[in-house]
């Protein structure tokens, strides 16, 4: 049998890391942070004379990793095209390396975009999302209503020349 997929779905998330990517690319050329793209995992199943072929593996990682004014971060970005953010969208592995990073002194957050409803970005600081997680471990809700990120998470826009100046919003956490 053969493995179909939403099409749509594969692409949820592809305008969001692109923001990211020239936002990225912004505060490098500013001298501002470095922060990069974690690369997709591939196995390699053969290579004959530079013909490969392989497939994608489960990562153990978040999507972007840096440094910014001396303190590292790490965060995960995320696309949501309901009024409220799914936590089966974070997997278990990318909350446990959040919270491990978190929990030594990094910067770790998510990003989140609400396309189709609302077409807003919020942070999303590591603490909240603990929260919902936490509470969802022990038979609570499922997912972060767009009202949480509304009310306790900071709106991400495009500043100074910066597509998605979310680093505006890091400053003076002290976690």
């Amino acid at each position: 049998m053969r493995k179909t997929y939403n099409q749509s779905k594969a692409n949820l998330g592809k305008r969001l890391e692109r923001l990211l990517d020239m936002t990225h690319l912004q505060y490098k050329n500013k001298g501002v942070a470095d922060i990069r793209k974690v690369p997709t995992p591939v196995q390699i199943k053969s290579n004959n004379k530079g013909n490969i072929t392989g497939y994608v593996t489960r990562g153990e990682w978040v999507d972007y990793v840096g440094v910014y004014n001396g303190r590292t971060i790490v965060f995960d970005a995320k696309e949501t095209s309901v009024k409220n953010l799914p936590l089966d969208n974070l997997q278990e592995h990318q909350y446990e390396l959040l919270k491990s990073w978190h929990e030594k002194g990094a910067i770790a957050f998510l990003v989140v975009e609400f396309a189709k409803m609302h077409e807003e970005i919020y942070l999303l600081p590591f603490k909240i999302l603990q929260e919902y997680w936490n509470a969802r471990e022990a038979g609570g809700r499922k997912s972060i209503p767009h009202s949480a990120f509304v009310e306790r998470c900071d709106l991400i826009r495009s500043e100074g020349g910066v597509v998605l100046h979310y680093l505006k919003h890091l400053k003076g956490w002290r976690e």
